[in-house]
């Protein structure tokens, strides 16, 4: 929901910027998803470290890292520290410190202590995210047809919307429909207790300053929020993390709190929206908006989750 938005960011420095290339997280929305990732995870991980150990069977460690990077792009803390320490120790695969700084790091940022503390081992993580991240990222849906393919009736004529809208504004279907689906679970009149309005609850004064004069008509609040998302890109510079940040909580609150905000709410809100959109970057129009002023503070700064 939103609150007050004004703030904004640019493309990470290399520490940053890979760091947050595939950071995924377990929230989903929908509670019954947030199972069913769960239990593909215990799945993935389970299977990873029978292949790692040879548990009954011969060692595969190949097949292991494979497993663990479905498991850790899916945001698992112990599957992202399982393959730093695969790198680390060049367990059955080729010693690679960049490697394993980069899946020690989304570790870290989860609050494993001894993912932090292999950090110090290792090195920086690489500007490039592992071979394994980059095949999944490979797969990646901009238009959003899974998420349409297994979506009831009443939310795929939205969706269907914004795939037709989206375009218009160089905003990806996917990361519209990542926002609606945390806004408002597609529901067109709903409100919220701070005035937020329509699908991708506009707040009047966000409403005003992308012309909105119909905000629970399904159309004029989509493109708003496609307008303040093009905005949001250009302002943070692509970055998924703070686009997601501001569009909850205000870009003059990343700006204060020099990244993501201490705030349960939006630190959740922020990880609902990367596990869905499943990409750390997004393109932009530079010519939108200049970048935030407070860039190289908001970066030094490291707040990006």
């Amino acid at each position: 929901m939103q609150r007050a938005r004004h703030c904004f960011i640019r493309h990470a420095a290399p520490l940053a910027t890979c760091a947050l290339l595939v950071t995924a997280f377990l929230c989903k929305s929908a509670q019954a998803d947030s199972h069913s990732d769960h239990d593909r995870i215990v799945a993935l991980r389970t299977e990873a470290k029978t292949h790692e150990y040879g548990n009954g069977q011969p060692r595969n460690p190949n097949k292991a890292v494979e497993l663990y990077c479905e498991a850790a792009h899916l945001g698992d803390a112990e599957a992202q520290y399982s393959l730093g320490w695969m790198y680390a120790m060049g367990r059955g695969i080729d010693r690679n410190d960049s490697a394993a700084a980069y899946f020690f790091t989304l570790a870290a940022q989860q609050g494993d202590p001894l993912a932090a503390r292999m950090l110090k081992q290792v090195g920086d993580p690489p500007n490039k995210p592992p071979d394994c991240v980059a095949n999944i990222l490979a797969r990646f849906d901009a238009q959003g047809h899974d998420i349409v393919a297994k979506a009831v009736p009443e939310h795929r004529k939205v969706m269907t919307l914004v795939q037709r809208l989206a375009p218009e504004y160089g905003v990806y279907p996917r990361l519209a429909m990542a926002i609606i689906r945390a806004e408002s679970n597609f529901n067109p009149t709903a409100v919220s207790p701070k005035n937020a309005q329509g699908l991708m609850q506009l707040i009047p004064e966000t409403a005003e300053r992308f012309n909105v004069k119909k905000p629970f008509d399904p159309e004029q609040n989509i493109r708003g929020g496609l307008a303040y998302l093009r905005w949001l890109l250009a302002y943070f510079e692509g970055n998924i993390a703070l686009v997601a940040a501001a569009y909850n909580a205000g870009e003059g609150t990343v700006n204060h709190y020099a990244g993501i905000p201490p705030y349960a709410e939006t630190q959740g809100y922020v990880k609902r929206i990367r596990e869905i959109f499943k990409k750390e970057e997004h393109p932009f129009d530079a010519h939108i908006t200049p970048p935030s002023p407070n860039l190289s503070r908001i970066l030094n700064a490291k707040r990006l989750m």
